[in-house]
């Protein structure tokens, strides 16, 4: 793994795990533009699915950062009314997380998937922004919809389907404000993001892959960057919910979709 891959992933994680754009689409889609164009392709996709699980660590650390007091008040009161909504919207990908996880990762792989998926994220951010007059806050959140917002995060599972995304425009459609649904997005992002890293961590080690590999100073680099990219996406992603903005990501997506059904038919080598 070279400094230069290290940043770029880092970057790209801390961008796309919290913008709604799908972190996991842009990955795989960098992974396709180093294998294509060998951009110092000296290490294998193994190794790159396991510097996935270092900067997925480092937007982690941005979430506890930017959601310190909510996740402080959690650890005070661990059996507070808020845990209990988080666990019941934790299930839903929990569960299909479970079963569903190798096929996901064996077959929507592709530069027409991600095409498909980039579409469709692109399509739900601009339902989101229909949304301004929503006035239900925390203490108004209920299990449903905890389980619906859940469901939502569970259908991001694919690649190319953005996880804030969903998960922003299940709450504004259960009726929780902008601040609200936003907020309550990013503390279950915190238990899938942990959930996964643990999961992939476990298939690392059990699997062989050696992390000293990668090299320390990548390691160290490619979390630090996402870490703080990750940070700022989060303080920029929560001034545009507030400004009903999320429609130029919607732009941004569907011309990332039509690049890439024009890589399928037209461009040799293909990305993808």
């Amino acid at each position: 793994m070279t400094i230069f891959q290290a940043i770029i992933l880092g970057i790209v994680q801390g961008i796309a795990e919290f913008l709604p754009i799908s972190s996991s689409g842009h990955l795989v889609l960098l992974h396709g533009i180093f294998g294509c164009f060998n951009v110092d392709m000296d290490i294998s996709e193994s190794y790159l699915f396991t510097f996935d699980i270092v900067v997925h660590l480092g937007t982690l650390v941005a979430i506890f950062v930017a959601f310190w007091p909510e996740i402080w008040k959690l650890v005070k009161n661990p059996f507070s009314r808020m845990t209990g909504l988080l666990i019941v919207g934790s299930l839903p990908i929990a569960i299909l997380g479970f079963v569903l996880r190798d096929s996901i990762i064996a077959n929507l792989r592709t530069g027409i998937w991600l095409a498909v998926a980039f579409t469709v994220t692109g399509v739900l951010l601009i339902v989101a922004d229909k949304f301004t007059q929503n006035t239900k806050d925390d203490k108004d959140i209920t299990y449903l919809d905890a389980l619906v917002v859940g469901l939502m995060q569970a259908l991001a599972l694919p690649p190319g389907i953005s996880r804030s995304g969903m998960t922003i425009t299940g709450g504004l459609t259960r009726g929780l404000n902008r601040e609200t649904a936003t907020r309550f997005s990013f503390m279950l992002a915190l238990i899938a993001i942990a959930g996964a890293s643990l999961l992939e961590g476990i298939d690392v080690v059990t699997g062989g892959t050696a992390i000293a590999t990668l090299g320390a100073v990548p390691i160290i680099i490619g979390l630090i960057v996402s870490a703080v990219v990750g940070y700022a996406a989060i303080r920029l992603l929560l001034r545009l919910i507030k400004a009903c903005k999320l429609r130029y990501f919607s732009y941004y997506l569907w011309a990332l979709a039509a690049f890439l059904v024009i890589d399928f038919l037209f461009i040799t080598p293909r990305i993808f």
